[in-house]
């Protein structure tokens, strides 16, 4: 399992940075049309995660599922979409972010960085590594693959589930940085992404 996720983190970083060099008329996206058919994720967010998903496609470990996590969006939201990739459907999930991007808890996230001991969420496009099982129980790795969350590894921002992540607090509590998810849903989410999955932390960036 060590060797797998440490081919995956280094054939990933290697390919990264030719998709910036991208311009959206060289990938042709209509094949995805049947993707979110009620059209509830942003477009510039699903448009960026689904570019990134075509043109390395078959470098992709996990095909089954795309993420996309719309940041300017309260935490009230189910603000987390999850698309299955062979139906197109969207499943929403409640999701924390970092206290340091939200400092005077109101929900919304207003700041974001790479840092270590920021304690704030970091945006950008990610691939998802493996499980494991650590002080919040099952969890699941994130490999950052832009300059802007290029140190998720390092920082360990991690996909888990989390007690204060649940609908009875508004805001949500906030994480370390993470992107946890309910607790009752973590088995879920890390069944279905683990192992190389599009996920994509959006918060208006182009």
């Amino acid at each position: 399992m060590k060797t797998y996720f440490l081919t995956l983190i280094a054939s990933l970083f290697f390919v990264a940075p030719a998709f910036a060099e991208l311009r959206p008329s060289e990938v042709d996206l209509s094949k995805y049309d049947y993707v979110d058919p009620q059209r509830e994720i942003p477009t510039k967010a699903l448009t960026k995660a689904l570019r990134y998903y075509d043109v390395y496609f078959d470098k992709i470990t996990n095909k089954n599922y795309l993420t996309v996590i719309d940041f300017t969006q309260s935490s009230n939201n189910k603000r987390m979409y999850v698309v299955d990739m062979k139906t197109g459907l969207v499943t929403h999930y409640l999701t924390a972010h970092g206290k340091g991007s939200d400092p005077s808890h109101t929900g919304m996230a207003k700041k974001f960085s790479n840092k270590e001991g920021s304690y704030m969420s970091s945006i950008g496009m990610y691939v998802t590594g493996a499980e494991y099982s650590g002080k919040h129980g099952r969890s699941m790795r994130l490999v950052g693959l832009e300059k802007t969350n290029d140190q998720a590894m390092n920082r360990a921002i991690v996909v888990h589930g989390a007690w204060y992540v649940d609908p009875q607090y508004k805001p949500l509590g906030r994480s370390q940085g993470c992107p946890a998810v309910e607790q009752k849903h973590i088995n879920t989410v890390v069944s279905q992404l683990k192992g190389g999955s599009v996920y994509y932390i959006w918060a208006g960036q182009e």
